[in-house]
């Protein structure tokens, strides 16, 4: 909406004059008060008493063991001091986005009954000189007062990175400095530990590290299989579920999610069967929320050609028999035309059970999967579209990776590589000469698949054409059992 025009006029141009003059004086003001470390937002005043508790953090079990410790010193700090013991000052939460640091740092404060102070690094810093070190004394300052405590900082590797870094300044430097010095300033009668959390650990600053400092790291990874389906309970025990719920079988096909992706399914779960007029949520509104999370809603309103519907449905049907035939690929558990997100379609796939290690074989079977919809539009076609650009993507970042990382190249066997390192041209030539074999070997191998089986590829095409989506029990119906899979490959 444009706003109303304003006739010019002598009284009324004198008074945005003179407010404009008035603006100016108070914005002069404010920025001198906040340059001189005055500012509004200066004063630490996140402290709270958590009542969670560990028996509110599903899963995480080695994590919780190793932060018990910090509990019983907090409890009791005297019995450690008799001892002559000293626990460490700083424990670094490291591991993906939505694994539960948060969470986990506020159980340890519940469930030894002290003061949590909780600030973002982010919260520390702004575009002036020195108040972020001060924030960082008033925080430590109220946590000494209110001893035995928890300093809780979120997110450290915003201020904790390596100093002299091109990204950093002299502002983070300083907070940075300042963290460090309050570290090494706990006097032995002070129970006060500092708890922080990254999920870029290997950009910190060595200094943070060392012994004194934050000495105990604990590693939160993704929630395997079983952890998955107790955080899926947990979750879920104020949300009312209909028979037909298996949770888990819900865990089995969500490998990758991190327990803050499952706490947004059961929601989003709840909000579709709201949505449809439900009073409970049934298990194939799980299965779209699933969906959802992962790749976004789906988009039916989208208007597609008939040709362009059909090549989708070849694409995903070559994903999911690609997979279904390889034994040590993933299994398929869903597969829709449906549009979500930036995809045309998708296909969904979860192992049998988690991995740990991978064999070159394995990642052999995935790369094959991967481009699977690449060989079927060749094999329907004779050509390829352009949906097939983010697969191809991943299959290069994971040949690289097999390569680089794993030493599973041929030519270069054994070795392993700096991503960001420097190589020779030599080795750099090498290297992309590797992975093009490999990705050439995988495509081989996708489309070989697909020819052997092209009467399955057909039926799984006709069927998505028909129905739009495919359970996990219809593309059984359709593609038959699956091979026997060894547990190394």
């Amino acid at each position: 909406m444009n706003p109303r025009p304003v006739r010019p006029g002598g009284s009324l141009q004198q008074s945005l004059l003179a407010l404009g003059s008035l603006s100016v004086a108070v914005g002069l003001a404010v920025w001198q008060q906040r340059s001189l470390g005055r500012g509004r937002s200066d004063s630490v005043t996140a402290v709270e008493r958590p009542e969670t508790t560990f028996s509110d953090v599903a899963g995480l079990i080695e994590a919780k063991e190793e932060l018990a410790e910090i509990v019983t010193f907090l409890r009791d700090p005297e019995r450690f001091r008799r001892m002559g013991a000293r626990m460490p000052r700083g424990v670094l939460l490291a591991g993906p986005p939505g694994t539960g640091k948060t969470l986990l740092a506020r159980a340890v404060a519940g469930e030894a009954g002290v003061p949590f102070f909780a600030m973002s690094a982010s919260q520390f810093v702004e575009v002036y000189v020195g108040v972020g070190a001060k924030r960082v004394r008033d925080l430590f300052a109220a946590a000494r007062k209110a001893s035995p405590a928890i300093v809780f900082i979120d997110e450290i590797d915003a201020i904790g990175r390596r100093r002299g870094d091109s990204q950093s300044h002299q502002e983070y430097e300083q907070t940075l400095n300042q963290i460090l010095v309050e570290l090494d300033g706990f006097q032995p009668r002070q129970a006060v530990v500092v708890i922080a959390a990254t999920n870029r650990s290997d950009i910190l600053d060595p200094a943070l590290l060392r012994p004194g400092r934050f000495d105990r790291r604990v590693e939160l990874s993704l929630p395997d299989r079983a952890e998955r389906a107790a955080i899926l309970r947990v979750h879920a025990q104020d949300k009312p579920l209909a028979a037909d719920v298996d949770l888990d079988a819900l865990a089995a096909r969500t490998v990758g999610l991190s327990g803050a992706d499952l706490e947004n399914t059961l929601n989003e779960a709840a909000l579709l069967a709201l949505r449809r007029g439900g009073d409970e949520i049934t298990q194939a509104d799980l299965e779209e929320a699933v969906d959802r999370v992962i790749a976004g809603p789906s988009r039916r309103s989208r208007a597609l050609s008939a040709r362009e519907r059909e090549t989708i449905a070849v694409h995903e049907a070559g994903h999911a028999l690609v997979a279904h035939q390889l034994a040590s690929a993933d299994a398929p558990r869903r597969v829709t035309i449906l549009g979500r997100g930036q995809m045309g379609g998708a296909t969904v796939l979860a192992p049998d059970e988690d991995r740990r290690l991978w064999t070159r074989g394995q990642f052999l079977d995935r790369l094959a999967v991967l481009l699977g919809g690449y060989a079927a539009e060749e094999h329907r076609y004779g050509e390829v579209t352009t949906g097939s650009s983010g697969d191809l993507s991943q299959a290069s970042a994971l040949a690289q990776a097999m390569v680089t990382t794993y030493g599973m190249g041929k030519s270069l066997r054994g070795r392993a590589f700096d991503a960001h390192g420097p190589v020779s041209e030599e080795t750099s030539r090498a290297i992309d000469e590797e992975v093009s074999a490999l990705v050439s070997e995988a495509l081989e191998l996708a489309s070989r698949t697909i020819a052997n089986a092209s009467d399955r590829l057909e039926a799984l095409v006709t069927a998505l054409l028909a129905e739009e989506t495919l359970d996990e029990a219809r593309l059984a119906e359709i593609l038959g059992p699956r091979p026997v899979r060894a547990s190394l490959n």
